[in-house]
């Protein structure tokens, strides 16, 4: 074995290099299926400890931490491994590869940031892919490792289970169905890495140069890792994935019977978005909560008069029922806790104790703060807004909708749904349905520990249905197919 340094070996936490090394049964069925001789090139572009190198004789590894690199040799002495960035050695390499598997790193757009991404998302687009700035390191990963292959290769790789929704997987899959000509995600239920609360699927892809006009994929409670990919799956067709739902594969999930039940509410004359009903956005940030919110013996012990305070829902927790009214306030009130929002206007005279106030240790400390420090006035909290509803992003069994009778305003923690026009409460109305929380379901996704999390954009895509729909005839598929979705997202019922 070689082990080839062009970059100092930089010791890396385990969360920052996104290492949580694959279990062996894992590594050893994409190995077994991606190596089809005993002379093929195997790579690996983000080799870690070396457990898929260590799977085959004639393998290649790339490893930007050092000591990783190092137990990588050990384990797999009869392979190559180079240290350093492997954008960098994917850019400059003439060497090509008969096959590759691996586990890349998960790393979030947040950290995956600087030089290495910017020639990670250059390669890429040079490759016949553009990721947006919010893309994660794995997915830039698998297109470069792509570019590496010979015609008529193959790769087999551990991916995120948001390849089934994430915006950004988007230019991914469609990149690998115009690069081959077979296309295999297995969707896997039982977690690969129970440590973690991320879900991962598999991604096998073979016949580099050709492309496919569908996307296989299996649907299974657990791995069988003596076998490659499994013979039983649904074809989806790549037009229906783009077209039909938004280049979504989760909904495949569910059976036949319900997407096609779903499909016929969602595309009924009368059935209507949410986004076309009322605007959906985020409430204020405050940038320094514990200054801005203020219980209400705080509020009388400094002296701050009721024009200047206005009532606010903190989070998700507050909202429960569907409906807020000031019965709920004034619960709040009364075991004085911090709801009372310091909302100042960017241009008046401030009486004496709200300056004094603004002006004492906590308001020199809160000034401090970016959000406080980027704008002017500091003390003016932006885009405070009374919603006609709240909307929970976070959610258990269902995203709560929540009629605001109380005229609280909130924090970002939920979202503010205002109405474009009176009339429409009547459909919001229908907020809490089977057809309504599985459109939720396949308009948000999952975020893990059993959660649904709904953006903004996610929650102005949920169909409302007019009266007299879903039909009869299509409730049992719509509930199996909301049933489906939530065990998907290890919610059970």
């Amino acid at each position: 074995m070689s082990l080839h340094v062009t970059d100092p070996p930089v010791p890396m936490s385990r969360k920052a290099a996104g290492a949580y090394y694959t279990p062996d049964p894992v590594a050893a069925c994409l190995v077994r299926w991606a190596v089809r001789e005993r002379d093929d090139r195997l790579l690996d572009p983000s080799c870690g400890d070396g457990g898929f190198l260590a799977l085959h004789p004639r393998s290649f590894g790339i490893e930007r931490d050092g000591t990783s690199a190092r137990l990588a040799r050990e384990r797999a002495p009869c392979g190559e491994i180079h240290v350093g960035d492997f954008f960098a050695w994917a850019e400059r390499t003439a060497d090509l590869f008969d096959c590759a598997a691996g586990n890349p790193p998960f790393i979030r757009y947040q950290a995956f940031s600087g030089e290495t991404r910017e020639r990670a998302l250059r390669l890429c687009r040079k490759l016949g892919a553009t990721f947006s700035g919010l893309t994660s390191s794995w997915a830039p990963f698998l297109v470069a490792t792509a570019g590496l292959l010979r015609p008529g290769g193959r790769m087999a790789f551990v991916v995120p289970a948001e390849i089934g929704h994430a915006p950004y997987a988007a230019p991914l899959l469609d990149f690998v169905v115009g690069r081959f000509a077979m296309v295999h995600l297995v969707a896997i239920r039982e977690k690969l890495f129970p440590e973690l609360s991320e879900d991962c699927w598999l991604l096998f892809a073979d016949g580099y140069g050709g492309s496919t006009p569908e996307i296989r994929l299996s649907a299974v409670d657990r791995l069988d890792a003596d076998g490659g990919p499994p013979s039983a799956f649904a074809r989806v067709a790549v037009a229906e994935w783009r077209s039909e739902w938004r280049r979504r594969l989760r909904p495949f999930l569910m059976p036949e019977s319900a997407r096609d039940a779903y499909r016929r509410v969602r595309d009924a004359d009368g059935t209507r978005r949410l986004g076309e009903l009322a605007s959906v956005g985020i409430g204020y940030v405050s940038g320094a909560n514990d200054f801005f919110h203020l219980r209400p013996s705080e509020a009388r012990r400094l002296g701050i008069p009721d024009t200047f305070l206005h009532p606010t829902v903190r989070n998700g927790r507050a909202l429960s029922g569907n409906v807020l009214g000031p019965d709920d306030v004034a619960r709040w009130l009364a075991a004085d806790e911090p709801v009372l929002l310091l909302r100042l206007p960017k241009k008046a005279a401030l009486p004496a104790s709200v300056t004094a106030y603004l002006d004492g240790e906590a308001g020199r400390r809160a000034r401090t703060a970016y959000k406080c420090r980027v704008r002017s006035p500091w003390h003016s909290v932006p885009d405070v807004r009374v919603p006609d509803y709240f909307l929970s992003y976070m959610s258990g069994e269902r995203p709560a909708l929540v009629r605001n009778d109380a005229g609280c305003t909130a924090t970002n923690s939920v979202h503010c749904v205002r109405l474009l026009h009176p009339a429409s409460r009547r459909r919001l109305a229908t907020w809490g349905t089977p057809f309504v929380d599985l459109s939720c379901e396949i308009e948000g996704h999952p975020l893990g520990g059993g959660l649904l999390k709904l953006e903004p954009r996610e929650a102005a895509q949920v169909a409302l249905p007019p009266a007299g729909l879903p039909r009869p005839a299509d409730g049992d598929a719509l509930r199996e197919g909301l049933a489906v979705m939530r065990r998907w997202r290890h919610r059970a019922g």
